[in-house]
């Protein structure tokens, strides 16, 4: 990472002076990366920050020795455990280059996470920086027009709401015993799912083959007709979208934390690292929306195949399932408004983009305001993006 500073500057400066203005959006984990845009005269650049209001608000003020002045549920996880020394070092990395960002953009919407973006707002997590909340973000078409994945033709096939979808993410790989457990589970609830079960993505690509994790000896045939096992890439916003997919077993990283929202199904919720122990708190006592899997307090104990039953179970197939999907329709309706023309979401886009092509916006609050469709900016020459 710290390799591409040079070049990305070089880009950045080669660039500025071919374009009237220059707009770098990044990830905060990058921002050392783009340091050198505060030495370029007619450049900005916006941090897009990928993980919840919620989490960030939290996060940010617990680190400044505030209080969080907004009632949380009882024994809400703390952040021990939640990050590697490793990450932890890479985040005090960006300190000092994170101040030069002029302002930030978050992937989510008022609809879902306006108390927690007010905050940031108001205690100053931001600074005197701009903030702009334009989420969800999600693909605009399908990612499989050429080819139907075989998950998505298996879920043709199954009723209404009958069917888990189970996946912890690109960060996650599951222990030899988590895998027997989770196995079990699922066999034992007699629900309908589709799991994908892969290693996490390697930093080094080379350091030899990925591990075929082994399930029980007769697992596959036992389970032949109740549920199918991916073993690389699924399409998770197209199995999420589908209307067979009743739920959803996830690590609760924020991307699948938002798309399962944005398509009304419930989450049974593991946490694993990070921002995800937060975020299974927003899913499952603010927004009640999910039940919870394994408590981040027992994070060192395996996780038993009873209990994965009955957590599978109760959602799926009890009444306590059906009154906490029928909450999560209705947070999703409310989501997918808030994209939609006047929208929340479509206006905050829209001043935003009016903002980095220097509509003269700077002035108006970008939850009040009314201007014309981002589209109109699609062929501006004010602006260009890195």
């Amino acid at each position: 990472m710290l390799s591409l500073r040079q070049p990305v500057a070089e880009y950045l400066k080669h660039i500025s002076m071919q374009a009237k203005r220059v707009v770098v959006i990044h990830d905060s984990l990058m921002s050392v990366v783009v340091q050198d845009i505060a030495s370029i005269p007619n450049a900005d650049s916006y941090v897009f920050n990928c993980i919840s209001a919620y989490f960030h608000s939290s996060f940010e003020l617990e680190s400044l020795g505030k209080p969080f002045p907004i009632e949380q549920p009882k024994n809400v996880p703390s952040f021990e455990g939640c990050f590697s020394d490793d990450l932890l070092k890479i985040i005090a990395l960006q300190d000092e280059p994170m101040k030069y960002r002029a302002g930030d953009i978050f992937n989510t919407c008022r609809a879902l996470e306006g108390p927690f973006i007010d905050l940031i707002e108001r205690e100053g997590a931001a600074g005197n920086r701009k903030l702009w909340a334009i989420g969800p973000i999600l693909p605009s078409k399908s990612l499989s027009d050429n080819s139907q994945h075989k998950c998505l033709e298996w879920l043709d096939k199954q009723a209404r709401n009958s069917v888990i979808y189970v996946s912890f993410g690109t960060t996650t790989s599951l222990s030899d015993e988590e895998i027997k457990e989770l196995a079990m589970g699922l066999e034992q609830s007699k629900q309908k799912f589709i799991w994908v079960l892969r290693d996490a993505d390697k930093g080094n690509v080379f350091d030899g083959e990925v591990r075929r994790a082994e399930l029980p000896d007769g697992f596959m045939e036992r389970v032949k007709g109740l549920g199918m096992v991916v073993r690389d890439w699924a399409p998770q916003p197209e199995i999420l979208a589908h209307p067979s997919t009743g739920g959803f077993m996830s690590h609760c990283g924020w991307n699948s934390c938002i798309e399962s929202i944005t398509m009304g199904v419930p989450i049974a919720a593991w946490p694993m690292h990070s921002d995800q122990p937060r975020n299974s708190v927003l899913i499952t006592e603010i927004w009640k929306t999910g039940l919870i899997v394994r408590e981040w307090e027992r994070r060192e104990e395996l996780v038993k195949a009873s209990t994965i039953e009955n957590v599978v179970r109760r959602l799926m197939a009890l009444e306590e399932g059906n009154t906490i999907r029928k909450r999560a329709e209705e947070l999703a309706a409310a989501v997918r408004q808030s994209t939609e023309e006047g929208g929340a979401s479509k206006v905050e886009l829209d001043s935003f983009i009016a903002h980095i092509t220097g509509q003269n916006m700077d002035c108006v609050s970008p939850t009040s305001i009314s201007i014309p469709s981002s589209s109109a900016f699609n062929n501006s020459s004010h602006a260009s993006a890195a």
